[in-house]
């Protein structure tokens, strides 16, 4: 491991405050995710709520799609912000 570079940029407190809330969004999505699933499953128990379980698992399935969308978003804002930090000095 001592071989690997890694790149840490501290752009202070404004990273900080950028990744937590990239962070919260992210957990309120996942926990979105675990709901549609648990009761579309819930849903597959019963016939007559297979359709509406189904379009759970389909909405659940929507959502894995933000999660890399919400990482991809955070590392372009920090960025950015990096950026305008690096042109104001």
């Amino acid at each position: 491991m001592g071989d690997s570079k890694k790149l840490d940029i501290d752009i202070g407190q404004d990273h900080i405050v950028i990744q937590r809330r990239y962070d919260a969004l992210g957990a309120v999505n996942d926990l979105l995710i675990a709901i549609w699933f648990l009761i579309g499953s819930f849903f597959f128990l019963k016939e007559s709520l297979t359709t509406d379980g189904t379009w759970l698992f389909i909405l659940g399935s929507a959502q894995l799609l933000i999660k890399p969308l919400i990482k991809l978003v955070s590392l372009i804002h920090v960025g950015r912000v990096y950026k305008r930090s690096q042109n104001n000095k």
